[in-house]
């Protein structure tokens, strides 16, 4: 690619049509689209970009701001071919809330978005590396933004420890020095990088609110992240030292029964987590904070597995794979 500053260029795009009724049913087709960048655009051309449940999750309509027609595609990897000056050839990487829900996004050969949107990709992770960051480790590090960035001597309580966000909060925590328990729903072990041990707590064989005083010494926990939601919200409010703050970012059922008394008495805080309400900016400036874990090795991409990468073309396989729940992090590659 020259070193010219690119400003139009047609770029293949992944494109639904239209609302699906479910999963099975979403129906993505590849169509050829001009982009044309504004003066203060980058024009991307993209090397990677993640499939996340809420890229599904919009395809059904469960986002009702959602838009159609429209790309899908919330993160990236690429190399900047058009912009303000400096800004050809750097090798970046991001994310958003609106991309891909309320204007075209990232399953494309070809983006534009903000100029202080990108992060500089780091040298030792791939393009497919870099382009599966995004929604996992924005979503983990706004959440500790909001309740408290954890500290050296509190101990953190991660419901749902083996799930992407879950296991970048095992290491945003232990980067920062945290002590990590995790909770999983059936017996098995951590599966995902530490900056220390983690302890686990199998929750169909133990009482998760009784176990955690015991290995606290009576305190609880400093701050829960609470990824699933409603079926562990008593057993996390449980589990609260004083002061302490559950954050949320997921839910099956809307309505839990909630102890007020126990809640002031507690002097907890609780923090909803929506990542769908950040703009490609404000991602930009949540990932800038983690660049320095990345760059250090404190913090580590999810691996991708080959069979976890698809072309434009077989996005729909893709898409199906992240509805039935796959534990792998789903990958296009145009």
């Amino acid at each position: 690619m020259s070193p010219a500053d690119t400003k139009t260029i047609e770029a293949r795009c992944v494109r639904l049509n239209a609302k699906a009724e479910n999963a099975a049913a979403i129906a993505p087709v590849v169509e050829r689209h001009t982009l044309t960048r504004g003066p203060d655009d980058l024009l991307i051309e993209l090397k990677a970009a993640a499939v996340n449940p809420s890229d599904v999750k919009a395809a059904t309509g469960l986002m009702p701001y959602a838009v159609f027609p429209r790309t899908p595609g919330r993160d990236y990897s690429g190399v900047v071919i058009g912009g303000p000056a400096g800004t050809i050839g750097r090798e970046v990487f991001g994310s958003s809330g609106d991309l891909g829900i309320r204007r075209d996004g990232t399953h494309a050969t070809h983006l534009l978005v903000e100029a202080d949107a990108v992060v500089e990709k780091p040298q030792t992770v791939s393009w497919e590396e870099a382009a599966g960051i995004g929604v996992p480790f924005v979503t983990a590090m706004e959440g500790f933004r909001r309740a408290g960035v954890p500290k050296r001597g509190e101990t953190v309580l991660v419901f749902g420890v083996n799930g992407k966000v879950g296991q970048a909060a095992v290491q945003i925590a232990t980067w920062q020095g945290a002590r990590v328990i995790g909770v999983v729903r059936k017996a098995e072990a951590y599966e995902g990088h530490a900056n220390a041990p983690i302890e686990v707590i199998d929750a169909s064989a133990v009482d998760v609110a009784a176990r955690v005083p015991e290995v606290t010494g009576g305190k609880g926990a400093d701050i829960v992240f609470n990824t699933v939601g409603d079926p562990y919200f008593q057993a996390a409010h449980k589990s609260l030292a004083l002061r302490g703050r559950q954050i949320l970012i997921a839910a099956i059922d809307r309505i839990v029964q909630f102890n007020i008394l126990e809640f002031y008495r507690g002097q907890h805080t609780y923090v909803g987590i929506d990542t769908l309400g950040l703009s490609s900016a404000a991602t930009g400036a949540v990932l800038r904070e983690l660049g320095p874990g990345f760059a250090s090795g404190h913090l580590k991409p999810f691996p991708i597995k080959a069979d976890a990468v698809y072309p434009l073309e077989r996005a729909r396989e893709a898409y199906v794979a992240v509805a039935g729940s796959s534990r792998d992090r789903v990958i296009l590659k145009p």
